[in-house]
């Protein structure tokens, strides 16, 4: 394993918590439910995985491309590759849900969608979440690929709503650049395709061929039309000062998205004392559907448990 910057303790922590036996992540799944959540009168699609006794909750931000259950809930047979049945296999209670226009959430009348309206709907639904069960501890925030950049977004602006905050495959800029031509207009709508559905899976060996077709297979269908983003400017308000929440950071080896000097930099300019960055040996940019599955699900068990302590 390789760490490159830890806490105090949380070392420990991770060593006591491998040497443990864990809940056994091949137990039967628990039954996947959705809620139809509004925010400010816009439907969105909340799916949910819990275990019989949760210690903790989670809500899962999925990227720019694909919506919730192929990222988080891939069913394979003979496989268990389902990041929220193996966050359940840690007692976590798993949300994700599909952002504006992703999946089973509609987009709204525009058709467009923006970092500001991505984050207001995001504390949306974690106001939700906590509403439902306000004496359980406040919800974990993962953030994948862009997730992790909206998810960095919404700490900033809502540190009261979150437990804590882990960023993976953090991207390496997250768009500031100008809108492209036509944002004034109607979007695009451009379909999705088989090439970059399987793009992530960069290692060789890592992931098995049944199981990327399986990815593809349900990227395809849960999201064929690319979603279209506008007000790329926003992203300038990202600010790793304004972020006072425990974080963790992990970094996939391999992840081409991911690189040593942008996370050094946003890591030392994190405005917590409460933080940890780890690389994963061997993985890409979806190293929680891959090989390194376990290891993955281990760190963010110690990282829950760290609080719990």
């Amino acid at each position: 394993m390789i760490f490159k910057h830890v806490s105090a303790g949380f070392v420990r922590h991770l060593w006591v918590a491998m040497g443990l036996m864990f809940l056994s992540l091949s137990a039967l799944a628990a039954e996947l439910r959705s809620h139809e959540v509004l925010v400010d009168g816009h439907p969105f699609r909340v799916w949910e995985r819990s275990p019989a006794q949760p210690r903790a909750r989670m809500l899962l931000l999925h990227g720019i491309t694909w919506s919730t259950r192929p990222n988080f809930d891939l069913q394979v047979p003979e496989e268990s590759l389902s990041f929220m049945d193996g966050l359940n296999g840690l007692g976590v209670r798993a949300y994700g849900m599909d952002q504006r226009g992703y999946g089973e959430t509609p987009r709204d009348d525009s058709g467009w969608l923006t970092p500001e309206q991505a984050a207001e709907d995001v504390i949306g639904v974690l106001s939700w979440m906590v509403a439902a069960d306000p004496d359980a501890p406040r919800p974990y925030l993962f953030g994948w690929s862009y997730g992790a950049a909206l998810a960095q977004l919404v700490a900033q602006q809502r540190p009261d709503l979150v437990s804590g905050v882990i960023f993976f495959g953090y991207p390496v800029r997250p768009g500031f650049e100008r809108d492209p031509d036509g944002v004034d207009s109607e979007p695009p709508r451009e379909a999705n395709t088989v090439m970059a559905a399987g793009s992530d899976f960069v290692v060789p060996g890592a992931i098995s061929r049944p199981a990327i077709d399986a990815y593809v297979a349900a990227a395809l269908a849960a999201d064929p039309v690319k979603v279209d983003w506008r007000g790329r400017a926003q992203w300038q308000a990202l600010d790793a000062t304004q972020i006072r929440v425990p974080t963790m950071l992990l970094q996939a080896e391999h992840d081409p998205i991911a690189l040593d000097d942008v996370h050094s930099d946003f890591f030392n300019r994190l405005g917590t004392r409460d933080k940890a960055w780890i690389a994963i040996p061997g993985s890409g940019h979806a190293a929680f559907l891959e090989r390194q599955r376990g290891y993955f699900l281990k760190l963010l068990d110690t990282f829950i448990d760290r609080g719990s302590n």
